[in-house]
């Protein structure tokens, strides 16, 4: 006996979902609702999916709770708002505006940006403290590409001149 009966068209989506969802939980959720639907136990759809049976109960009263949505939108998650990324945005229009311009023009003696010269800039500019994670998450969202320099000269072996067919004596 079924736990759930779903329509023809229901179970073609669900297994289209199942073959080629985007996110691992819609697959799982599609999968337990047709499994749900070809007579398979809770107990052993859980198991299978390596879930317990409340969540998989759980699945099954939000896809009947959700009976005026579409297939897709009744297995997918809800959106998650959460917190705006404010600082990052202002952060991201600071940083384009100093990658325009190099940073001597800021009195700073580097001939290119670094992360810890955009993180002062920054800081200068909005007047609020950053992290320096911000300004690399900022970069990385504006696709700069960025690295330290290292102020080092070449050093030579010791035995350099051997090498080129001379004697080791200074």
């Amino acid at each position: 006996m079924a736990i759930i009966r779903l329509s023809r068209r229901a179970c073609q989506k669900l297994k289209e979902m199942a073959r080629s969802g985007s996110s691992g939980r819609e697959v799982r959720r599609a999968q337990a609702l047709l499994w749900l639907h070809q007579g398979k136990s809770m107990t052993g759809v859980a198991q299978q999916l390596g879930l317990s049976r409340p969540a998989i109960y759980k699945t099954v009263e939000r896809y009947q709770s959700r009976s005026e949505e579409p297939v897709e939108q009744r297995v997918r998650d809800r959106p998650h708002p959460g917190r705006p990324p404010t600082k990052r945005e202002q952060v991201q229009e600071v940083i384009a505006d100093l990658l325009k311009q190099p940073p001597q023009r800021y009195g700073y003696g580097a001939l290119v940006w670094t992360t810890p010269l955009l993180h002062q800039q920054v800081q200068r500019r909005l007047h609020q403290s950053v992290s320096q994670w911000t300004v690399r998450r900022a970069l990385r969202a504006l696709n700069s590409r960025y690295k330290r320099l290292r102020y080092v000269l070449a050093r030579r072996s010791a035995t350099w001149r051997q090498a080129k067919g001379g004697s080791n004596a200074a």
